[in-house]
């Protein structure tokens, strides 16, 4: 069995899918369902007996201890974190309690079971943490891609918190032994994503035709990963991953927002035409850009690719439009999803940008 920390929301309900799609190896799912962990994400798999789905929070020392002995998991998966940069600026304390706080505590049962399993039981144990490119700041147009020799500077409270996680799982390492992998992975996008990260507010927002919020002037630079080869990039670093080793996952897709913005309008117009024939670009709106907004963020993926020979198998083009199909698809997950929580967060973010 492994255990998965956050796997009801986006990235993680997707990487328990594709294991169990792919292996019988069952999966424990820990996961505090916050506003972004949504228990439909999983429905496919109720009464799967390969799946078992707790609601508790990683820094529930006892309940953690209790499952670790209770399920015996060979490795431990952790994606519970609270990762929206614009909620970190509005309240900057649930990120430190969960991304710092909340590893360390994760890091400190992790460890008392590990210790306690046979030689052979320790050695073949993993500790998988998943981080995010956002740990090394901010890159100039011209700058070469990050690399996982990169020194960390978050310019973002989120963005800090997954630095501090990711030094913590380091000294887990070194100081205790702890047998730990780290990925740090640039912007997923892809099936069931929270509408409030760019790419399913733009879906959302167009087809509800609602303004397309685009920040200052729309160039900020990021890499896009579709979330599925981000899932067999983590299933690949757990099988075959060097202990200690931290591996950069990226899509090899860098692309300004306005782009990306765009493109989702072009195929929603292709897709979902607007009854009165105009484009859907018509809806963009620029706002004020919010503080600290790093501009460029870029990933080498190239050493997961020549240690273990994992690549992407989506380009851009494809996965995007799959993305924009499965929402055209779904209606009915976007209307579930998007609760009065949802709905006074956006309020919130956006009031006062126009």
């Amino acid at each position: 069995m492994i255990l998965v920390t956050g796997g009801a929301g986006f990235i993680g309900a997707n990487f328990v899918l594709d294991w169990l799609a792919q292996s019988d190896e069952p999966v424990l799912n820990l996961d505090k369902l916050t506003y972004a962990g949504n228990p439909e994400n999983l429905a496919s798999l109720q009464g799967d007996s390969r799946y078992l789905f707790v609601q508790g929070d990683i820094g529930d020392a006892p309940l953690v201890e209790r499952l670790l002995a209770q399920h015996q998991p060979r490795a431990v998966i952790n994606f519970a974190a609270e990762s929206h940069v614009d909620r970190s600026i509005h309240g900057p304390e649930d990120f430190i309690q969960t991304n710092v706080v909340g590893t360390m505590r994760l890091l400190q049962s992790v460890r008392a079971y590990w210790q306690a399993l046979t030689d052979a039981q320790r050695i073949e144990f993993r500790f998988l943490h998943v981080s995010t490119d956002e740990v090394y700041g901010s890159l100039s147009p011209t700058d070469p891609a990050f690399t996982e020799g990169n020194k960390l500077e978050p310019n973002s409270p989120y963005s800090a918190s997954k630095a501090a996680s990711d030094h913590l799982v380091r000294a887990w390492l070194h100081t205790y032994g702890l047998p730990v992998l780290t990925t740090n992975c640039s912007n997923n996008y892809g099936p069931l994503h929270f509408p409030e990260k760019l790419i399913p507010l733009i879906i959302v927002n167009a087809l509800a035709g609602k303004p397309l919020p685009v920040y200052g002037d729309g160039l900020q630079v990021r890499d896009w990963l579709y979330v599925k080869d981000h899932c067999s990039a983590i299933r690949r670093v757990l099988a075959a991953g060097r202990v200690g080793e931290i591996y950069n996952v990226g899509g090899w897709n860098e692309k300004p927002n306005i782009e990306i913005v765009k493109t989702i309008c072009t195929l929603l117009d292709e897709l979902r035409p607007k009854s009165d024939g105009s484009s859907y670009q018509t809806q963009i709106t620029y706002v004020q850009d919010r503080p600290g907004h790093d501009r460029r963020y870029a990933i080498d993926a190239s050493k997961i690719e020549r240690e273990l020979g994992w690549k992407p198998a989506e380009t851009f083009a494809t996965g995007i439009r799959k993305t924009v199909q499965w929402y055209l698809d779904n209606q009915d997950w976007v209307t579930h999803v998007q609760s009065g929580a949802y709905r006074d967060w956006v309020q919130t973010n956006y009031a006062g940008r126009g």
